[in-house]
């Protein structure tokens, strides 16, 4: 078995697990938020790997089962007051008074593991209700539909312009914001890019119903200042880590 080790976006790093799963790896560490490790067998084709990832770092492993190993590293999840997230291969209870929701981390972006995702969860704690509509822009793994039915969502609209994703996820459209009609949602949530943030916030705005709230993520604390500058006034940003949330 040999590794490549990866250096990475860290807002590119879930993308990459996910590609990194389909072109065969058998396990994959994230080492950093910047850097990944993913294993393969010895019959993998190596040239192949390394041409579709440039620059990573190619290391012979002792004999061992990698699989295992790096499913050990991650263990369920008690995320905000009432969420709890279990990896697909355990069978983990949630505990009482928190809704459990299966993930397969590394197949899309938003298992919930990650720090902007878990903003995304606790923030809709606050704000979905039971019988409200919510839209979930670029919805990745699924997670954030997932959670607003089981807070009591009487809709949940999910959108994502990445194909896959929206396979993994079993929901929603492929597309985006704009295919989406003027103030149908209570609570619109958006975990994606700064940019993609910036660049859709008309359309974030439009979708919300008057009195709704738009929950914008994948913020890094850097691109706070140059996000902020660009959308009308923030009601509050939340904090985790290296990553914030703006509501509007």
């Amino acid at each position: 078995m040999f590794s490549l080790e990866i250096a990475c976006d860290p807002e590119d790093r879930d993308l990459l697990i996910a590609e990194l799963w389909e072109q065969g790896s058998e396990g994959i560490v994230e080492l950093a938020p910047d850097t990944v490790r993913a294993f393969f067998a010895d019959s993998a084709d190596r040239r192949t790997l390394n041409e579709r990832f440039p620059g990573a770092r190619e290391r012979q492993e002792e004999d061992r089962d990698w699989v295992q190993s790096s499913r050990d590293l991650l263990q369920p999840l008690a995320v905000g007051r009432r969420f709890f997230l279990v990896p697909e291969w355990r069978d983990d209870p949630a505990p009482a008074g928190r809704m459990r929701i299966t993930v397969n981390p590394g197949m899309a972006f938003g298992t919930g593991f990650h720090e902007s995702t878990q903003l995304c969860l606790e923030a809709m704690e606050d704000f979905v209700r039971p019988g409200v509509t919510v839209l979930d822009v670029g919805t990745g793994s699924g997670i954030l539909a997932r959670a607003a039915s089981l807070l009591g969502a009487s809709k949940s609209i999910a959108c994502d312009t990445d194909p896959i994703a929206v396979e993994i996820a079993h929901t929603g459209f492929i597309g985006s914001a704009d295919a989406v009609a003027s103030g149908i949602a209570d609570v619109v949530v958006a975990n994606i890019h700064p940019e993609a943030i910036v660049t859709l916030q008309h359309d974030l705005l439009r979708v919300r119903k008057p009195a709704g709230v738009l929950l914008a993520s994948g913020i890094e604390s850097h691109e706070l200042d140059d996000v902020l500058a660009a959308l009308p006034p923030v009601r509050e940003v939340r904090r985790k880590g290296n990553w914030a949330l703006v509501v509007l």
